[in-house]
């Protein structure tokens, strides 16, 4: 993939919506690619689920396992970090058929641990993890995490805290950045990383972040909130990356414990679909 910026969605961005519908709407939008969440396949629908991407013409951008994270995150799932490492391998072997462009990974965040402990618990863990993503031939996007009220959720927030816990755990090349602009757009270092470690990137995810925020699932589309997303996108592209940027969206409607009034959730999946691409076309115009 080259020249021209790659648009893609991901499928969080239309959480209400079922994985054809999301296929369907992301290609009547214009997308080329859609982000597989493997909460969405459910129990027997990865067979249907590649079907509709084909039929749709779409390719499968960066992957989010049910199990994101090797230490415990608000979301829930197992607490013991080795239990959450063997369940992200199962979804590294059960994605694969997608051959997504990367599969993301956060770290957790360390709870009760010490800092020491909670890294070389990661540090471990990723490297479980990239020999099970380079047996597959895939690649890892470790995902930094907001620093605001982000504790709870990583250890890393910044990409050279993402580059250095890889360096740890051996530099393997299945291991790589995922860059999300609302976790990042914060940072006063990003553009500084960007032009140093862009090329470790193997995905993009794209928002707006509202001031102020109600909190985690309260993101929004480029240009309705506060970060310079055409800067930080003129960053990205410059420093080589040409991948897919996807738009990722999380606007509780109740799911997450928080029924905003304007919740994009609230949304029919193809009317998202629409905003999602002319917001993000005027954000690299």
């Amino acid at each position: 993939m080259s020249g021209a910026p790659h648009f893609g969605i991901s499928q969080i961005t239309t959480l209400p919506a079922s994985f054809d519908d999301d296929a369907r709407a992301y290609a009547a939008a214009g997308a080329e690619a859609l982000g597989v969440w493997e909460i969405k396949l459910g129990e027997t629908g990865d067979a249907a689920a590649l079907e509709a991407l084909e039929r749709h013409g779409l390719a499968s951008a960066a992957a989010v396992p049910a199990v994101p994270s090797i230490l415990p995150i608000p979301l829930g799932g197992p607490q013991e970090p080795a239990e959450r490492v063997e369940a992200i391998c199962r979804s590294l072997e059960r994605l694969a058929p997608f051959r997504p462009s990367a599969v993301v990974c956060l770290t957790g965040g360390a709870g009760g641990r010490g800092a020491d402990d909670a890294r070389a618990v990661v540090v471990d863990g990723l490297a479980t993890v990239a020999r099970e993503a380079e047996r597959l031939g895939l690649r890892v996007g470790l995902e930094p995490y907001q620093r605001l009220d982000g504790g709870d959720w990583s250890v890393a927030h910044t990409i050279r805290d993402a580059v250095g816990l890889i360096e740890d755990a051996g530099d393997p090349p299945a291991l790589g950045i995922l860059f999300d602009v609302w976790h990042l757009w914060n940072d006063e270092g990003v553009y500084d990383d960007l032009e140093r470690h862009g090329g470790r990137l193997v995905g993009v995810h794209v928002c707006d972040y509202r001031a102020p925020t109600r909190g985690f699932a309260d993101r929004v589309l480029p240009g309705d909130g506060v970060a310079d997303v055409s800067r930080l996108l003129r960053a990205v592209h410059g420093a080589g990356w040409s991948g897919y940027d996807e738009i990722e969206i999380f606007s509780d409607n109740g799911t997450f414990g928080s029924a905003y009034e304007d919740s994009l959730w609230d949304l029919p999946a193809e009317e998202l679909a629409r905003r999602a691409r002319d917001s993000y076309a005027e954000a690299v115009a």
